[in-house]
């Protein structure tokens, strides 16, 4: 017998529609503070396994937001371009390990990493 975890279809449809905010948010920022909100509002109603997911989208939020004020300051010399190019390649595949993980039924291993 296979020790998976039975989620609450409604609490998944939430944490994949913040995964997928942030993507859109790449090109369209609002949907990015949609994902925040709807994390943090969320989040106290998920099981603890879920709950691993909405900390690593509000921590991915918040980082993300702090790499993008960091590049955006240094856009005058040349490496602010190259955080920014960094946050775009950093979110991205930090979605994708979560959209990774909630397919699979999973928990983030490790939710208050700023890496990948």
């Amino acid at each position: 017998m296979e020790n998976t975890i039975e989620p609450s279809t409604k609490s998944t449809s939430s944490v994949k529609a913040v995964y997928i905010l942030y993507l859109v948010s790449i090109l369209f920022p609002v949907a990015g503070l949609v994902g925040i909100v709807l994390a943090y509002l969320e989040q106290d109603k998920a099981p603890e396994w879920l709950r691993t997911h909405f900390r690593y989208q509000i921590r991915t939020f918040w980082i993300g937001l702090l790499y993008f004020v960091i590049g955006f300051a240094l856009l005058i010399i040349i490496v602010g371009w190259f955080i920014l190019l960094f946050n775009v390649i950093w979110l991205i595949i930090r979605m994708i390990k979560g959209l990774q993980a909630i397919d699979a039924k999973e928990p983030i291993a490790n939710p208050t990493s700023w890496m990948f």
